[in-house]
């Protein structure tokens, strides 16, 4: 299970060091690419694969769900470490989410996120959500401690 957040700079080279603890849980493969709200999302080969599993279970026939498909699986590749517990971040990702200097990376139960930093703390300090609101639906679908 993947729970932390860190703060880690990009090299000249497009490198960023995953931490140790994540490194462990992804294993030496794994799957990155384009997540939502412009973020990377990084996934086990185990995770990957029982997620595409459920995607093929989407329509051919149905215009949305191929866009969908096409727009979500191009976007990823398989990727390992380094010597040193970097990922070479592509070109193309960094550019979809602002990847520059400095990332969050958050583990997110099953998957990591890699956010620009600065985009992280907006997206995590956002007065459009309300922690305490949203706790309570939580609360109310029987997701509680």
């Amino acid at each position: 299970m993947f729970t932390g957040e860190y703060i880690h700079s990009f090299d000249e080279k497009g490198r960023v060091i995953i931490p140790s603890k994540f490194r462990n849980e992804l294993g030496e493969t794994f799957y990155i690419g384009k997540g939502l709200d412009k973020c990377l999302f990084v996934y086990p080969i185990e995770t990957w694969t029982e997620f595409v599993g459920k995607l093929r279970n989407l329509s051919t026939f149905n215009k949305q769900e191929r866009f969908f498909l096409r727009r979500f699986v191009s976007g990823f590749s398989e990727c390992s470490f380094d010597k040193q517990g970097r990922i070479l971040v592509p070109p193309s990702l960094r550019d979809f989410s602002e990847l520059n200097t400095d990332a969050a990376i958050i583990g997110v139960i099953d998957r990591i996120e890699i956010w620009n930093k600065d985009s992280w703390n907006d997206y995590s300090n956002n007065d459009e959500f309300d922690f305490d609101s949203i706790a309570e639906k939580m609360s109310d679908l029987g997701i509680g401690l």
